[in-house]
């Protein structure tokens, strides 16, 4: 029986420990990790071509312009 406490003693340490390695707790004061930052930069989100005021307006003048073509010949 006390050999069964000691190993769930051990088995908890070492889970303690390996967990605390792994974020980064064991780190010199030299070697400190920078912090992260709060929130990700906001970066430009893509829009679908028919949400696109740009694409709309280019295609409204190729249309346009393929319009005049077909009524000129």
């Amino acid at each position: 029986m006390k050999f069964l406490l000691v190993v769930i003693v051990l088995g908890v340490l070492v889970y303690l420990v390996v967990r605390t390695v792994q974020r980064g707790g064991f780190t010199s004061p030299s070697r400190q990790r920078p912090p992260k930052p709060s929130a990700p930069p906001q970066q430009r989100r893509m829009i679908a071509p028919d949400d696109d005021p740009d694409f709309l307006r280019d295609l409204d003048r190729k249309r346009k312009h393929n319009h005049q073509d077909d009524a000129d010949t």
